[in-house]
Order: structure tokens, then sequence, then C-alpha cells
């Protein structure tokens, strides 16, 4: 069985239907959420992210790992009886069987230390579930290219990316919100600080997304123009099939000091926790959306927001699209610095950075700036 199951991990292309592969897959991928969801509940104080602590429904949770217990172990349950996949949905199981043998949706939370060292295991879970359900959806209903797979070439890479980047979540917030204190905790809660703090919440939005996305689009520009900084962006670039998982290929020092820089001039201005909030769910949606495998132009208003075909175009390989479209949330600001793609396509052909030099593999793509010799 483990040498089915590292070999089907293994693969790409698109899964066979009628013989249990795609409710397996599902079965198998819930089994490993519950599990890691019922230590979450065993282990809070070193599994949980203390900011989203603070705002969980516990009784929510338990009806979503119940949920999920339920549809993993009665999918797999079936395919088993019905001799599709055993080995899949049998992995699925012994997953869903050891997650109630440890308490399942029912694990007590007792009080527990707030200020333990820590992995954001729960917001992996959460996103990874909440993702994959709206976002495969989301591209199976608007694909743009109808015949790419979910499981495409190379997911194992940014899954690998995924992971990391949402495991240690709570370090990026930790050692950034640190930076930022420490640099900008001079700043006055008057004058510039007091207006911007009690702005309607629609006119925050709005500016701290305008704020953020010029940090963004000079940060951008600078990982593409200076060489220092394109190895590490380079890896981002060298995602060569556009899905709701590319955008987590991300080098993590590349991620630390783009949150550095956005949430500097965020912090120094004096949002309301109101406005933070509303801005992370934003950018979010549209750090993978605009990633999707879909087919959404948005008419007229792609030149005012960023959509998925702008930023398409950026991760081209087309010559006329190299260097091009920095922008994250506002489109006009491309126009407006004249770094615009302009072409006669709709689309781009090709993506992956030009060249092909930056290799495949999580850990390659980690140590890849320091040894690469461009």
């Amino acid at each position: 069985m483990l040498d089915k199951l590292n070999d089907f991990t293994g693969s790409h292309g698109e899964l066979q239907r009628g013989r249990g592969l795609v409710t397996g897959t599902i079965a198998l991928s819930l089994g490993i959420l519950c599990f890691l969801g019922v230590l979450a509940f065993h282990f809070p104080q070193y599994l949980t992210t203390p900011e989203l602590r603070k705002s969980y429904n516990v009784d929510l949770m338990r009806y979503i790992l119940l949920a999920a217990l339920v549809i993993s172990g009665g999918l797999s349950l079936v395919n088993i009886i019905f001799n599709r996949s055993r080995w899949l949905s049998s992995a699925a199981f012994l997953l869903v069987a050891a997650s109630a043998l440890l308490g399942g949706h029912k694990v007590p939370v007792h009080d527990f230390a707030d200020n333990t060292p820590y992995i954001g295991l729960d917001w992996f879970i959460l996103d990874l579930l909440g993702s994959s359900l709206i976002f495969i959806f989301i591209e199976k209903l608007f694909a743009l290219r109808k015949d790419q797979p979910v499981f495409r070439e190379e997911w194992q890479t940014d899954f690998h990316h995924f992971v990391v980047n949402h495991m240690i979540v709570g370090f990026v917030l930790l050692a950034t919100n640190l930076m930022v204190h420490k640099l900008f905790g001079w700043a006055a809660n008057d004058g510039i600080r007091g207006w911007v703090g009690n702005l309607p919440f629609w006119a925050g939005i709005l500016l701290i997304i305008l704020v953020a996305d010029l940090v963004q689009y000079w940060t951008h520009r600078a990982y593409h123009e200076v060489p220092v900084l394109w190895r590490l962006h380079a890896v981002h670039h060298s995602v060569k099939s556009m899905d709701w998982m590319a955008g987590s290929r991300q080098h993590i020092l590349e991620l630390l000091i783009t949150r550095t820089l956005v949430l500097a001039p965020i912090y120094v201005l004096g949002f309301s926790k109101e406005v933070i909030d509303a801005y992370i769910v934003v950018v979010g949606f549209q750090a993978v959306f605009n990633h999707c495998n879909v087919s959404v132009r948005l008419g007229p208003l792609r030149y005012v927001i960023v959509t998925p075909n702008f930023h398409h175009w950026h991760h081209s390989q087309d010559i006329e699209a190299l260097d091009k479209n920095y922008s994250a949330h506002y489109a006009f600001l491309d126009y407006l610095f004249g770094t615009a793609v302009k072409s006669t396509k709709l689309w781009p052909e090709k993506y992956g950075v030009l060249g092909d030099y930056v290799p495949n593999g999580f850990f390659k793509q980690l140590k890849f700036p320091f040894v690469w010799k461009g």
C-alpha cells in the first residue's frame, strides 16, 4: 500500500474516473486534514496560531471536523466494499479510524499557556480546505486551459511551498511584526494616524489597498530589476502552470521581505483593525484567484483592478510581457507607470522563467538563490 501511495503522490495527470481514484483522493485528503485537526485540538498551544485562536468558534470547528470525518470515512468505506482503489481508500479509512481513536471532534480543550513556540497547523488546515474547495470549483467552472488537470505537472513542488509557507506563518508574522514595531514604534497616534484610523470603513479599505499596492508595486519591480533580488523572485516565476496553488511557490526570504515592507506603512499610517482584517481577506483572495486557471478578464474593469488575465501575463515567457504587470491589486498603477503589457493576444502562450534555469523541487529552489551562477 505504501509503495502505491508513494507512486501515486509522485505522479501527475488526470485522475481516471470510475476506479475510485477521485473519491479515494478526496477521502485521503480529508483523512489527513482530520488527523492533523485532531492533533491541533490535543496540542493547541504548539500547533495553533495565537492570533487566530481568539477568533475561533470552537463548536463550529468541531462540526467541520465531524463532517470531514463522516465524508472521508463514508467515501473510503464505499470504495473498499466495491473494491475500487482499495489501497487508496484503506489509507484514508485508517486515518479516519486513528482520528476517531484519538478523540475525533470531541477532544476537550483545556486551559493552556499562550506564549509557547508554535507552528500554524490550524491555518494550514483551514486554508488548504477552504482554498481547494473554492478555487478548484471555480477553475472547473471557468477553466482557461480545460485540459489542465488538478494534479498538473510539478504540483508536488508547489504543495511543498504551500505547506512550509503556511505552517511557519506564525514565525513569519512574529518576525515581521517585531521588525515593523521595532523600526516604526515612534509613530504617534494623532495627526495622520488619527485621521486614517477614523476613516469610514469603505474609504479605509480603498486607501489601505492603494498604500499596500504602491509598496508592492515598487518592491515587485525591484525584484525584477535588481539582480540579487531576482535570484529570490525567480523561484516564484519558475512555475509553468497557472492554477490556485501556483502562487504558493515563493522563496521564504521573499515572503519575509515583502510582508515587512507592506506591513510597515500600514502600521505607521494607523489603519483600524477592521480595515486591516478586511485587507487580509482581499489580499488572500486575490493572491490565489489571480494565479488560477480561469478565463476571467472583467471587461473595462481589467484596467482598474488586477484580474487573472492581467497577472497571467506577468508570468508569461512572451517577450512583450517580460518585466510587466507588477501590480497586485490595482492594475491602473501599471498603466500609470508605463509597465502594463501591450499585446494583441488575449492570453499568453507559455509560463515560466525564460531559459527555464530554475530547478524543480522545494529544497532545490530554497537554495537556488545562493548557488545560481547566472
